[in-house]
């Protein structure tokens, strides 16, 4: 009968613990993150707003960046502002549907992410192996459907996560390990036999990482056989330099996501801060990393960048044309 009355379905509110070991730290990680935080937004609110309002960018490789910018702005955004408030204002109370909505978009986003950079891959495939018919490939009906089918698969995936953690009896601990409501941190602190989560949340990461990091390699290993079948060097590195940014991309999202999993299943000595700060880096890295590997490879976008930093900001219109008139008086 005890038992019963300590247990409940959801508690109310959720108490996210930060990173433990490193409160000594709080200040400096919240600087820390503050400035990759603000930098992120910058850079893919930048990046949205060059490629909307030049239209040579109008191909589907920035349409395909634009919806990744996006991605990586609700990713950030759904974790790193409490992050802040717990190392800023002391802040660790989080409501029971706050915490199972972040888990939602933090997962979800992930999910769309992985099928964009995919979606990336094959848009580099068709522009090197087929360059001929990357125009009639690559329509925009078939952009507009990879990108439904990108939040079709997440939604669909992440749906069940929030139902079948309400369905968890909770006793009365309701203290989270952790700086956000990630899936495995919250399923831990449940009464009850949490195998069917545990599967189903290694059948999803398995499912999502492993087949597409599958076709991914698959797609460049097809596109380095067509590239070496080029003639001239020239050629050869014209064509890997246009798959550089993408390969950076890859690299910064899959790196963190492998190296999290290896430390948190088979790292049981190593510290609880440092699964969680490798937890963080794989959340903040590829919002922080994107918009500037894409911005510094992409002339387009970088001489862009340029020409309105230097009308906008270095010396506006008006100010130069004024400058100009006073001069001409002068003389």
């Amino acid at each position: 009968m005890s038992q019963m009355n300590s247990t409940r379905l959801l508690p109310i509110q959720f108490f996210l613990l930060g990173i433990p070991g490193l409160e000594h730290l709080y200040l400096y990680l919240a600087f820390v993150f503050t400035v990759v935080y603000i930098t992120s937004l910058i850079g893919n609110f930048t990046l949205l707003f060059i490629i909307r309002i030049d239209r040579s960018l109008h191909q589907p490789m920035y349409f395909f960046l634009c919806m990744l910018s996006s991605i990586d702005l609700a990713l950030s955004s759904s974790t790193t502002p409490k992050m802040l408030g717990i190392f800023w204002l002391n802040s660790h109370e989080i409501y029971s549907e706050a915490c199972l909505t972040q888990m939602f978009f933090i997962h979800s986003c992930a999910i769309m992410e992985s099928a964009l950079l995919l979606a990336m891959a094959f848009d580099r495939y068709v522009a090197i192996c087929n360059p001929l018919r990357y125009a009639s490939i690559l329509t925009k009906w078939l952009i507009t459907h990879i990108g439904m089918l990108t939040v079709s698969r997440a939604v669909a995936l992440m749906t069940p996560l929030p139902f079948l953690i309400k369905k968890l009896p909770f006793c009365s601990a309701n203290i989270i390990h952790h700086c956000y409501c990630e899936h495995m941190a919250v399923v831990k602190l449940a009464c009850a036999d949490t195998t069917f989560n545990n599967i189903y949340g290694i059948v999803v990461a398995l499912f999502i990482v492993g087949l597409d990091l599958m076709f991914i390699i698959y797609s460049y290993v097809l596109i380095l056989r067509a590239v070496f079948r080029l003639s001239s060097k020239e050629a050869r590195f014209k064509a890997l330099g246009t798959c550089a940014s993408h390969i950076v991309a890859i690299l910064t999202f899959y790196i963190p996501v492998v190296l999290s999993s290896v430390v948190h299943r088979f790292g049981k000595m190593v510290p609880i801060h440092i699964h969680i700060l490798m937890a963080n880096v794989y959340l903040m890295l590829p919002p922080l990393l994107n918009p500037i590997v894409y911005g510094a490879k992409t002339q387009q976008i970088r001489n862009r960048v340029k020409s309105i930093f230097s009308n906008h900001f270095i010396c506006p219109p008006n100010v130069r044309s004024n400058m100009m008139k006073d001069c001409s008086m002068q003389h």
